[in-house]
């Protein structure tokens, strides 16, 4: 695109924060609803507080809601590093330099990875479901109910289920509270003593049951790997009624004849000595204490304080009478007809951050917050090689920075188990983490060579923290992560070696995530020096630790040494013969083309260092990569390749995927290549569900709408004809800590309004043009 320079000097002001950021109250766009109720955990309607997790199913007769709570792991520390490793590091390279890389990864795989079982054993643990709260109705069977509504507003985190049987309206309520922390349900009908319930809790393992006074309590104890004394957790209920009388039985409670039944939830655990036992006792007490109509309006306004910062709409919204999942089959026919769906999956993204973590707890896993299993998928872990990284993506651009703070903290916590780690496989200073890791601090490669010795976690990881700051200016937070930063730099620069025969610094040994490419004697292998990824984020940690230094004045000696070794890294990326960015330092052949992962494209984003009109060459090599690789894959690696269309401009490719993402889906079985989609209830499906699909679809959508340049941002840059006709945002950031408003029709840029916190000269590009804005705050 050309750029037409025109130099506008335009003035926004406005008092304290811009009114069309607010959110229209009553969107109808913003609501997922079902006229039946969920006939598999994955049309479960996701509610939580950052801690608390309800997903309740919408059954009449008997309804099941699934608990959780963030911090429920199984599991302990372990040390796992093999501290003779780096004993064999010398040899290691020198096979690998000599092209000898099957038998490096066999000398790895006997020395240079993990101790023990490392993931797949007891001490690694997993993120587990909480159990179920169960709720037996006494209603008529004999009569088909009538009106069956099921509904999720995420304008008010808050669901609903109501249906008519024999002539009475019955209507269910929950949300899980922003303000008390507790999970609420409220049921009432229309005609008075027509609530008779039984409720109990269930969990599959490690699980009692008791009565304690008004009480109705879950306790337990999760195997820590060692000795089987691990987290400890419990789950308290209580119900209050109008009419009608509760009682409390063996491990039931008994509601009958009421008026209406309002019932409290309690989950907790002692994750980092946490007193479970009294806090969870104390917000219960608060919660029975509490009135519903006030309790829903404090929630109301806590969460509105986040979601309300973002409005979105690419059309005027039609599918009042249409279920979602019926929209979802329909939008694969004819989506022109229901623009609104990438509106809502977008803000329900959204949604599913300010619901799944909170400042001081943990970030979303590999499920968020959102599990019904004892043994989640995948071990409902943090995946370094993209995963964890997607889920926070769109944090930055969905304005919503502060949830990208609990990530900071797991990384900080990384850092002194990975000293040891640096320490024991790479006789490094610094600290490094690898492809995976857990609530326990785990940095040691993975117990096999071919996916386990990637060592960009922690590079990986640094850009997400880097880009908070870049999204907030907040110098005190990058103060506060600089040591963390400059230790992974450190433990880079260490790591690093000259090329005997191509000059350049390289780390190794490491792979392309997860994928593996033929050596010229047929063989194949996955470990090599220098990946692609590797040089990328090499080149990216020292340049922002080069900045942050600056910024700061810390007069940093050790910045003069990474600045002087910028120009001896390898190249951030090398174009092959067949004219596509080189995953690996040798232009080898994959042994998967259509591999799901992507890792040689990081340059392109989430790092900033290919770009269409900055390096069109490189641009032109990413492109014929991403036709190579497919379209297909599961939900995440989908979303992943709708970034990289958006960020190269082709508007359609990016629209294409995003369709394909919200391909409807049920199964859920464990899959690695294609068939990704979405569940009936919007969350993204590898198959199973995963959550960096919705996470990551919400970046993609972000980047179609905004593009941060080093000297501009760019407004509209992949914004598909079907999105095009009449649309809006408000509240949307760019990096440098802007806000943006803006309106288009036709594709053209109508209003573009900028904020700042203070005064400042912005370049901005749309319709075409370079415009030169001042940005005004006043307070």
């Amino acid at each position: 695109m050309k750029i037409k320079k025109r130099l506008s000097y335009i003035f926004f002001a406005f008092i304290f924060l811009p009114l069309a950021a607010i959110c229209q109250k009553g969107d109808p766009n913003l609501r997922l609803w079902y006229n039946q109720p969920a006939s598999q955990w994955e049309e479960y309607l996701p509610l939580g507080n950052g801690k608390m997790g309800m997903m309740p199913n919408g059954g009449i007769h008997k309804e099941n809601i699934t608990l959780n709570d963030i911090t429920l792991w199984s599991g302990s520390p372990q040390d796992a590093n093999n501290y003779q490793a780096n004993e064999h590091l010398q040899e290691i390279r020198s096979l690998l330099l000599a092209g000898k890389n099957e038998i490096a990864q066999e000398l790895i795989n006997k020395h240079f990875i993990c101790t023990g079982p490392g993931s797949g054993g007891g001490q690694w643990g997993c993120f587990q479901t909480m159990g179920d709260l169960n709720i037996d109705y006494t209603l008529n069977k004999n009569v088909k109910p009538l009106n069956y509504k099921r509904e999720l507003d995420i304008q008010t985190a808050k669901a609903s289920t109501s249906f008519v049987i024999d002539g009475t309206k019955y209507t269910r309520e929950y949300f899980t509270s922003f303000n008390t922390d507790a999970g609420y349900i409220r049921l009432s009908a229309d005609k008075a003593k027509s609530i008779s319930v039984a409720i109990s809790l269930n969990r599959q393992e490690k699980a009692s049951y008791q009565i304690q006074g008004s009480q109705l309590t879950m306790y337990g104890q999760l195997d820590n790997g060692t000795d089987g004394k691990g987290m400890k957790f419990i789950t308290r209920v209580s119900a209050k009624v109008k009419g009608g009388t509760v009682s409390y039985l063996n491990d039931r409670i008994i509601i009958k004849s009421a008026n209406e039944a309002i019932i409290q939830v309690v989950t907790d655990t002692d994750y980092k000595q946490n007193d479970h036992l009294t806090n969870s006792d104390r917000v219960l007490k608060k919660a029975i204490s509490t009135n519903w109509n006030q309790e829903l309006t404090l929630h109301g306004k806590k969460y509105a304080a986040l979601f309300n910062r973002l409005s979105l709409s690419f059309g005027a919204f039609k599918q009042l009478r249409t279920p979602t999942n019926e929209r979802l089959k329909n939008y694969q026919h004819n989506p022109s007809a229901d623009p609104e769906l990438a509106a809502l999956f977008f803000q329900y993204g959204r949604y599913l951050s300010i619901s799944s973590t909170r400042l001081g707890l943990l970030p979303p896993n590999l499920q968020g917050l959102w599990a019904n299993q004892i043994r989640t998928p995948w071990n409902g872990d943090y995946h370094l090689d993209v995963n964890v990284q997607m889920n926070h993506w769109h944090l930055g651009p969905a304005n919503l920075s502060e949830l990208e703070l609990p990530l900071a903290d797991l990384v900080a916590g990384l850092t002194k188990n990975g000293a040891k780690t640096a320490k024991a496989y790479y006789n490094a200073p610094g600290w490094v983490a690898h492809v995976i890791t857990n609530i326990w601090g785990y940095t040691e490669p993975g117990e096999a060579a071919s996916w386990g010795i990637a060592n960009a976690g922690s590079g990986w990881l640094c850009n997400n923290l880097w880009n908070h700051f870049a999204y907030t200016q907040d110098l005190n937070y990058l103060k506060s992560i600089y040591p963390v930063l400059r230790g992974a730099a450190q433990f880079y620069n260490a790591a690093l070696m000259s090329h005997p025969t191509k000059g350049w610094l390289v780390t190794g040994p490491s792979v392309s995530p997860e994928n593996a490419f033929y050596l010229p004697n047929g063989t194949h292998a996955n470990v090599c020096m220098g990946p692609t990824i590797d040089n990328q984020i090499t080149n990216e940690l020292f340049k922002n630790l080069i900045t942050a230094n600056e910024l700061l004045g810390l007069g940093d000696s050790f910045c003069d040494t990474l600045q002087q070794k910028i120009p001896l890294l390898a190249p951030i990326a090398q174009v092959s013969t067949d004219g596509r960015i080189m995953e690996w330092l040798e232009d080898y052949k994959e042994t998967d083309p259509q591999h799901r992962h992507i890792s040689h494209l990081y340059g392109l984003y989430p790092a900033n260092q290919i770009t269409v009109n900055g390096t069109p060459e490189l641009a032109a090599a990413a492109k014929k990569t991403l036709e190579v690789r497919g379209d297909d894959g599961p939900s995440w690696a989908i979303a992943y390749k709708m970034i990289f269309w958006a960020k190269l401009k082709d508007s359609e490719r990016a629209y294409k995927l995003f369709r394909q993402l919200v391909i409807p889906r049920t199964d859920t079985h464990i899959n690695y290549g294609a068939g990704g989609g979405s569940y009936a209830n919007l969350l993204t499906a590898g198959p199973p569900f995963q959550i960096d699909g919705n996470f990551g679809g919400t970046a993609a959508i972000a980047e179609m709408l905004v593009q941060n340049h080093k000297d501009y941002i760019e407004l509209l840059p992949s914004l598909p004809k079907d999105w095009s006709h009449k649309g809006y945002i408000n509240g949307l950031k760019a990096k440098g800590d802007l806000t943006i408003d803006m309106q288009w029709q036709d594709g053209q840029i109508t209003v573009a309004k900028v904020y700042s916190k203070k005064k400042k000269a912005i370049n901005v590009v749309y319709n075409g043009k370079l415009h030169k804005l001042n940005t005004i705050l006043l307070k």
